[in-house]
């Protein structure tokens, strides 16, 4: 079982980012996917969670301003980030839990001010 995260990078305050999760050796359409951020020195927090029917979930500091959305088809889910702002600067990473917790390796995200 392998997830592949991406699509991290730096960007100005106001901007967007789109991050991406591809997992494989496990059916996807099944899982119910986090991703997770930690940022410099806090406790990694859960921003964002989709059902394997797509119901979806997120943390306050996030909501109207990141979408989470999977795609079956590439067993993939995604993470639309619009209006980042300074306080988003973390590393984020998937995850899902069957038997146990399955992290990514993490993508950075850097929101300059």
């Amino acid at each position: 079982v392998q997830l592949q995260a991406s699509g991290g990078g730096l960007v100005q305050a106001g901007g967007s980012l789109r991050l991406s999760c591809r997992t494989s050796g496990i059916r996807f359409e099944v899982l119910t996917m986090n991703w997770y951020r930690q940022a410099p020195g806090k406790q990694r927090e859960l921003v964002a969670t989709i059902t394997s029917e797509s119901r979806t979930r997120y943390a306050d500091s996030v909501k109207g301003r990141l979408t989470i959305s999977r795609d079956n088809a590439k067993n993939t889910a995604l993470l639309q980030m619009n209006s980042l702002q300074p306080e988003d600067t973390a590393m984020y990473y998937c995850n899902f839990m069957i038997d146990k917790n399955y992290w990514g390796q993490g993508t950075e995200v850097t929101v300059s001010s």
